[in-house]
Order: C-alpha cells, then structure tokens, then sequence
C-alpha cells in the first residue's frame, strides 16, 4: 500500500492506554497532530476481552469486539489501535466472525438495539505500528524528524500479539511486520539493538497464574537488552510496558539482577523523534527513569 498524503483513522486507544498507561493516550494524540492524522475517538467503545473475558465466555468477547468494529464502521474510516493485545484479540475475533456468517449474524443479533451491525466487507483494523510503516511512509516519517534519535541504542520489544500467530496478522500481504519496529527505529535516527528477547513474551498474560513465572520472564528480557548496550526498550503494546516498566522493580528482586532500563511506548519515542517536550510525552510517568534517554538526545536538541 502506497502511503497516502492525508490519513484519518476511527481510532480506539484501549482500556489500558485510559487507565494505567495514561501517557501512551496522551503521546499518542500529540504525535497524531505532529503527523497530521486525524483521529476519530471511538470512546463508546468497550474492552476487547482479551484473556479474561474470553477465557469465560468467547461469545460476548467476540460481541464486545464486534460492537467496536461496527461502531468504527458507522465512521466510515478504517480503524486504528494502539495496543498490540488489542490486535492480536481482535484479529482472532474477526477470524471468527468473517468466517461464519450464521454466528456473525447472530452476534449481529445482539448489537440490534444499538443499530449496530459488523460487515466485514471492506474493514480494516491496524496497530499504530502497521499504520506507521504502511499508510504513513518510513520516509515520509523521516522527513518529520527535527530531533534524530542520533546516539540513542533502542531495543525493540514487540509483544506476542502483533507477531503470532502470523496466519491471522497479515503476514501474507505485509511479511516484514516482524521488522517494523527496527525500520521506524532507525528512520527516526536510532541504533537498533539486537537482543535475545525482542520478540518473545514479556510474561504479562501469566502473571495472575504464576507471578514468579512472569516477573523471571520479564527481567530475563530486560537485562538481555542491558546486557546488549540497549539505552531503552520501545513497544507497541501498553500490557508489555506494565510488565517491563511497573513491574520492573519487582522483577528484579525476582531475577536478581540491577534492573534499570527505561521502556517507551512507541508514540512517545516518535515524539521525541519530532521534537515534543519529553514531560509533554509523559517520560516522568514510568517506574524505571527515562532520564538516562532524555539526557542522551539533550545535545542533540540543543
């Protein structure tokens, strides 16, 4: 897909981007006015279910997520998200629903009241991350840069969700996804760090199950990217960065090792890329300091 000059998108932030990561709603609205997309805030939207709802009743999972796409589709824009749970979540429902026409019909029978109705004719539902790379242009967004991330070693962190499984995902149109963070990386003027755990599970849909489990998992990433000279770690997903960064404290003690790595979202590394005040992106929001990363684009900003 060819980028295209004007973008405009039905956009659904998340639970979790609204509560516990209000930074990431926050950058992300700042950098969509940066880049000229204009976001169209779904805010009747509801939780995509994942994990929890799910686990229980499928069935209104994949109602609360049909709901959301009609709700997308009555703008008439594609949909957009910025939460990589959210993705992989609502990719395995539309698998769903797109192809068995009696049960979307019948989740269609539940929306009713609210004269909703899922068509998947013609819908589309990206992450941030996708819409960056394939409707916005790498070198469009290179031309943004005013403050290149020149000096800064970024880890990638992707998050299970917008890697497997690749069948539902896209990987048949777009089969460099799995690359997409490294290229926005680097056309923000970033080092990219190569590091073991960059696409594995950071341990987040386990904690409730095996705290332990998950705190190990989380700390094995992190300082396998300190390990590799990585200054921060970037992800897409808001679930990842509670894990990495809220729980990092704790996954230290876990782990047994001196954690302390700052971990971005992705808008928030974009913005800084584009020139936004570091406070204005919410960097003094995280657990683990984001100073070592401010201080190192300093002269560069200057």
């Amino acid at each position: 897909m060819s980028p295209a000059k004007n973008l405009k998108f039905a956009y659904w932030p998340g639970c979790v981007s609204r509560g516990f990561t209000t930074e990431l709603h926050g950058s992300m609205a700042l950098v969509a006015e940066k880049l000229e997309i204009e976001l169209v805030e779904l805010d009747r939207a509801n939780c995509c279910g994942a994990g929890v709802i799910a686990e229980h009743n499928q069935e209104l999972a994949d109602t609360l997520n049909a709901r959301t796409f009609a709700l997308a589709q009555q703008t008439g824009l594609p949909m957009m998200n910025i939460c990589s749970t959210c993705q992989g979540a609502q990719s395995e429902c539309r698998q769903r629903l797109d192809a068995d026409k009696a049960y979307r019909e019948h989740v269609n029978g539940a929306l009713a009241e609210e004269g909703l109705s899922y068509d998947p004719e013609g819908f589309s539902n990206k992450n941030f991350l996708w819409v960056l790379v394939e409707d916005y242009g790498l070198q469009k967004l290179k031309n943004r840069v005013v403050r290149p991330l020149e000096g800064l070693r970024v880890g990638p962190f992707y998050g299970c969700y917008v890697l497997r499984p690749r069948h539902r995902l896209g990987y048949d149109q777009h089969p460099e996804r799995d690359l997409y963070l490294e290229k926005v990386i680097e056309a923000l003027g970033g080092t990219v760090v190569e590091y073991d755990g960059a696409r594995k599970c950071c341990g987040f849909p386990v904690i409730t199950m095996s705290r332990e489990v998950s705190l190990r998992q989380a700390g094995t990433h992190l300082g396998d990217a300190m390990d590799a000279g990585a200054d921060c770690l970037v992800t897409p997903c808001p679930l990842c960065h509670l894990n990495l960064d809220m729980q990092q404290p704790e996954a230290a003690k876990v782990t047994g090792k001196d954690l302390d790595l700052a971990v971005l979202h992705l808008p928030q590394l974009v913005g800084l890329a584009l020139g936004i005040d570091p406070k204005e992106l919410g960097l003094g929001k995280h657990v683990a300091s984001t100073k070592w990363v401010i201080d190192r684009l300093e002269p560069v900003s200057a």
